[in-house]
């Protein structure tokens, strides 16, 4: 009788609830992964650690009460083993290669897809089926391999990274949001364009959207940024 393998443990730490929630629910549609808990400070995930077994952290690098980094390093101080994905909008490569030390082995750069995600989860679970003794240096270098991504994930068909990039910006620093009109207007493309860009924030858990009430006519979406004030 064949003995399935077990599922690889996931626990999401995120400090926003909608964030996490989404992160939650893409690792539970990965086949051979599965979310054993969701925490939203560095505390509660030290919490959970202590009494869950967890192969993989899911980690936001700026949580409310502690660095990622920090909370990493302190769990390797204390003897827990679990790998790290590291869930950031942060782009310095200094914290890239800080986080190598402390057992990060993926970095997902927000606002992400499930694609996006789902692809890293595959490769880490490439490496982590990796065991035994390697017959030589080619078969060292396909279990690390399997941790780099082929190229920059690609966004859904018509969208782009540049104008991406000044969506997010404009959407975060709107403060009580944006409607999909008011977007087109702020960065200078079609409001079917801006709806589209917001709908993708949307998938990938970094929008919410909800009917803009006190208007003639039907009422239009209005979209916020789920990141508040830290503008993560």
């Amino acid at each position: 009788m064949t003995t399935q393998p077990q599922p690889i443990r996931v626990l999401v730490v995120e400090d926003d609830p909608v964030a996490a929630d989404a992160h939650v629910m893409y690792v539970g549609r990965v086949p051979g992964f599965v979310a054993v808990g969701k925490a939203h400070t560095g505390a509660e995930a030290r919490r959970l650690l202590d009494r869950t077994a967890v192969d993989l952290l899911l980690l936001d690098l700026h949580l409310p009460d502690v660095h990622g980094l920090q909370f990493a390093r302190s769990l390797r101080a204390a003897g827990h083993q679990a790998d790290v994905i590291a869930v950031t909008s942060a782009r310095d490569l200094t914290v890239v290669r800080e986080g190598v030390s402390l057992g990060v082995v993926q970095y997902v750069l927000k606002p992400f897809t499930f694609a996006t995600l789902r692809d890293r989860l595959v490769r880490y679970a490439e490496f982590h089926a990796a065991v035994g003794e390697a017959s030589g240096q080619d078969e060292v270098d396909r279990a690390l391999a399997s941790l780099r991504a082929p190229g920059p994930a690609a966004l859904p068909k018509g969208l782009s990274a540049p104008t991406l990039e000044r969506v997010t910006v404009a959407l975060r620093e709107s403060g009580e949001g944006l409607t999909a009109t008011g977007l087109a207007e702020v960065v200078g493309i079609s409001r079917i364009t801006a709806r589209r860009y917001l709908e993708h924030l949307v998938d990938a858990g970094r929008a919410a959207r909800a009917p803009q009430y006190g208007t003639v006519g039907r009422p239009e979406l209005q979209y916020r940024w789920v990141k508040g004030e830290s503008g993560r």
